[in-house]
């Protein structure tokens, strides 16, 4: 039972690797306007059925790691020990989603797909925004709670919001500047170290 499990699980993660680099293929040879699900699903191999069980909408295709990734910085913030501090904890939150995004949408070449499209098409700007305000929402709060003799929701959120500013901008600018997985890593590790230094 376990290995049919198991099984099944890497079968439903390479159909959605199959996804996303279909789509990535599609978006960068024709605009994100151009490709419908359909074609994305084609090229696939797979129904347009599959493509709607693994993501919502088309423009969820170019965030397909971002829920992991928010997850995986809220179990550092959760993972706190004691004798830890503040920016101890917020650069190892960052430092959790900066290596999944190296791993995963920096070395498909899907975060510099993104940040091409971004600015084209208002359906992705607006998603992108939504997911940006919830996971810095989220990020806040969970810092909030693990340091509720320091921080009010305000100074929380002013906090997380600086960090994760940086960092995105930082990857945007080294991604449009042309540069491979290794130098935006980089980019984004300077951000952290730059913001991580104001934090008492």
């Amino acid at each position: 039972m376990t290995e049919r499990r198991g099984l099944r699980e890497r079968k439903k993660q390479r159909t959605r690797e199959a996804l996303i680099e279909a789509a990535v293929r599609l978006f960068e040879d024709k605009g994100y306007d151009q490709v419908t699900v359909a074609e994305i699903a084609d090229a696939a191999e797979v129904s347009p059925r599959t493509f709607f069980l693994h993501f919502p909408a088309k423009e969820d295709v170019l965030l397909a790691n971002a829920d992991l990734r928010t997850d995986l910085a809220l179990q550092a913030i959760a993972d706190r020990r004691p004798e830890e501090g503040l920016a101890e904890v917020l650069v190892r939150a960052m430092d959790r989603m900066i290596t999944d995004a190296w791993g995963n949408d920096l070395s498909n070449g899907l975060a510099a797909v993104r940040a091409r499209l971004v600015a084209e098409a208002p359906a992705l700007q607006a998603r992108i925004l939504q997911r940006y305000l919830a996971t810095q929402a989220g990020l806040a709060e969970a810092l909030r709670r693990a340091f509720p003799e320091h921080l009010d929701p305000i100074t929380a959120a002013a906090l997380v919001g600086a960090m994760v500013g940086a960092v995105s901008t930082s990857a945007l600018a080294a991604l449009q500047r042309g540069d491979g997985p290794d130098e935006v890593r980089r980019a984004m590790r300077q951000a952290v170290a730059l913001v991580a230094r104001s934090v008492s």
